[in-house]
């Protein structure tokens, strides 16, 4: 798996390389429209090779989005992803995006809404129980609350795209439970703590999916021994920029990519 992950970071690193140079999309025009929605995990914060006139939003030209419509020549890509996005960002900034003649919708949100960077930070500061209680009480709205607020995203998505095949991409684990974290090291069970609210997004957006009937693509096993403190982590260790900080690597985000061409092409 490690030596497939170099040959596809070499090929795709190229690939950004002249899409950079020469100035033009990643994939040429087809004849599907294709719209990204979502969060920092969506527009690939972590990855690199930032589209600098996405500013703030931090769209990689790598994300899972640009990969797939790469692999994907019938779609032309309308990426309007954002970092620090909410439900109610994708609904504002976003979802404008989506019409009638759109094909394919994908879309990573609820981690903001979750308040996901009030909580690593609450871990990586606080004691173990402080971890625990502020986990606790995100998880419990990550399965609850927001499996309706993200259902009702997902059937507004429907309303302004009834052709259009919809797929929701969730969020891995970010911690292996071995290994040191560089800067600040994180218990065993704040690190458990962390994971089990990873979960709980992931199962707050398929349970939200499965009331709309749209696809999910879970993430969690392809992930699986390869999150940050590990020996081979896809994911970015503390040493990485702030914002960057448990958000996918480049090989993180190659691999986030064929697991939805692998839905979009079952």
């Amino acid at each position: 798996m490690r030596k497939l992950a170099s040959v596809v970071v070499s090929t795709v690193v190229a690939f950004a390389g002249m899409a950079a140079v020469a100035g033009t999309p990643a994939q040429a025009a087809g004849e599907k429209e294709y719209v990204a929605l979502g969060d920092s995990y969506a527009s690939g914060v972590g990855a690199g090779y930032y589209d600098t006139a996405s500013g703030d939003c931090k769209r990689s030209q790598l994300n899972y989005p640009a990969q797939s419509a790469a692999a994907h020549s019938e779609y032309t890509l309308k990426d309007v992803t954002c970092s620090g996005a909410t439900i109610a960002d994708v609904r504002a900034n976003q979802l404008s995006a989506v019409t009638s003649g759109t094909d394919l919708v994908t879309l990573t949100v609820g981690g903001n809404d979750a308040q996901f960077s009030t909580v690593v930070q609450n871990c990586l500061l606080e004691s173990d129980s402080y971890c625990k209680t502020a986990t606790d009480w995100m998880s419990y709205y990550a399965k609850n609350q927001l499996v309706t607020e993200l259902a009702t995203l997902y059937k507004d998505i429907k309303a302004k795209a009834p052709g259009a095949e919809i797929v929701v991409v969730g969020y891995p684990q970010a911690l292996s439970l071995t290994g040191t974290c560089p800067v600040i090291d994180l218990s065993t069970a704040k690190r458990t703590y962390m994971n089990a609210f990873a979960d709980a997004l992931a199962e707050g957006a398929k349970a939200a999916t499965a009331q709309e009937s749209v696809t999910f693509v879970d993430v969690r096993d392809t992930f699986k021994g390869h999150g940050a403190c590990g020996t081979d982590p896809w994911i970015n260790n503390l040493s990485s920029g702030t914002t960057e900080v448990f958000h996918p690597n480049l090989t993180g985000y190659i691999y986030y990519a064929d697991q939805l061409n692998k839905a979009l092409d079952s």
